[in-house]
């Protein structure tokens, strides 16, 4: 089995030993693969989970997500209590386990099978993804599912932002929630870009090579997946400078900040 644990704990940050140490005493021959997410980057990993998710992979597959900001209650926390456990199933099998906290579940909610919360404590640690769920994920990884409980209405799970940055890459091409289909523009075309305080000129491209070098492209990028029904596929724009990067030529903006198209 192949278990994709993505979280916020920060890269080569111990916390994602020790929850693979956890996930690993039931789950012995599973491959565990780790992803940092800036920290309470709830949009970030949503992203993730569906790019991970909803595309090709091995049959047996567990996304183990964790980013619980515990911001669905501004109050004083009794005995560390933050967002609830829901599980997914998504229409190749994959299996999503994590907490559900801002957009987590924004990129799946209408291509999930299934959509469930996990009967298991919401608190009683401060490292609840370690000491709390990591039994459950395996059970359900496992195919034992007494844990599920009730139905986790839709409704509750808030739509993706379309105008946001989602990820910076390690070239600093930043990919965006902006749908491909939702851009009218004609291959070529010069456009104004603006993140924050810094606007910069750029050109549409179907295809980010398709620019000279030292150039800044937006175009659809190589983050996507099917429509819910399974028709055209979504692609997600983003901005590529070739021969540099988009991320400097911004002054360095941070996951979620806005991207207009003006």
């Amino acid at each position: 089995m192949l278990i994709s644990l993505i979280a916020d704990y920060g890269t080569g940050d111990p916390a994602f030993i020790e929850v693979t140490q956890r996930l690993s005493m039931t789950l012995e021959r599973a491959q565990i693969h780790l992803l940092s997410v800036p920290a309470f980057s709830t949009l970030a990993t949503g992203f993730w989970v569906a790019q991970l998710g909803l595309n090709p992979g091995p049959q047996e597959r567990l996304i183990y997500h964790n980013c619980a900001p515990r911001k669905d209650d501004p109050q004083a926390r009794r005995d560390n209590e933050g967002e609830g456990l829901t599980y997914a199933l998504l229409p190749n099998n994959v299996k999503v386990v994590g907490v559900f906290a801002g957009h987590t579940l924004s990129f799946i909610k209408h291509h999930a099978k299934e959509l469930k919360k996990v009967n298991v404590s919401r608190s009683g640690s401060q490292f609840r993804s370690r000491d709390v769920f990591p039994t459950a994920a395996a059970a359900i990884a496992s195919g034992d599912f007494n844990l599920l409980g009730e139905e986790l209405n839709i409704q509750e799970i808030p739509d993706a932002p379309n105008d946001r940055i989602a990820w910076i890459d390690g070239y600093g091409n930043i990919k965006t929630t902006i749908p491909d289909n939702s851009v009218t523009l004609k291959p070529q075309t010069k456009c104004v870009i603006r993140i924050g305080d810094v606007v910069s000129d750029a050109i549409y491209s179907d295809g980010s090579f398709q620019v000279p070098e030292g150039t800044l492209a937006f175009a659809p990028g190589s983050a996507g997946w099917h429509s819910p029904n399974g028709g055209e596929k979504i692609r997600w724009m983003e901005l590529f400078l070739r021969g540099g990067s988009a991320w400097e030529r911004f002054g360095r903006p941070k996951v979620e900040q806005i991207v207009k198209l003006m």
